[in-house]
């Protein structure tokens, strides 16, 4: 099993309220410098979110998680984007292998 948390909020809040696209493309470039592979992951498959993140919601509205494995980043995004609720799961998928393009269609 493997562990990951998350950053979930609204897919609005995450693709457009915030800069999301750009403190992702610094981390990734900031990975590629040290030559760190990449442990996080834009999501938004419902259906993912919904088999591996429970959370009460009486309506339903479209979700979007940053996904990593490594827990420090995701509580360095509740700080810097305030509006997200953050948590964690297990999962026998290694998402470093697993074709994470099916998951954001």
């Amino acid at each position: 099993m493997y562990n990951y948390y998350f950053a979930l909020a609204s897919v609005n809040f995450l693709t457009h309220e915030e800069p999301v696209e750009e403190i992702l493309r610094e981390r990734t470039n900031y990975y590629n410098s040290i030559n760190k592979d990449i442990d996080f992951w834009l999501i938004r498959n419902s259906d993912f979110i919904k088999n591996n993140i429970t959370f009460n919601q009486s309506q339903p509205i479209f979700c979007a998680a940053i996904v990593s494995s490594d827990k420090d980043f995701i509580q360095w995004l509740k700080l810097r984007l305030i509006f997200v609720v953050t948590g964690e799961f297990r999962s026998h998928l290694d998402l470093d292998r697993y074709n994470v393009r099916t998951l954001t269609g």
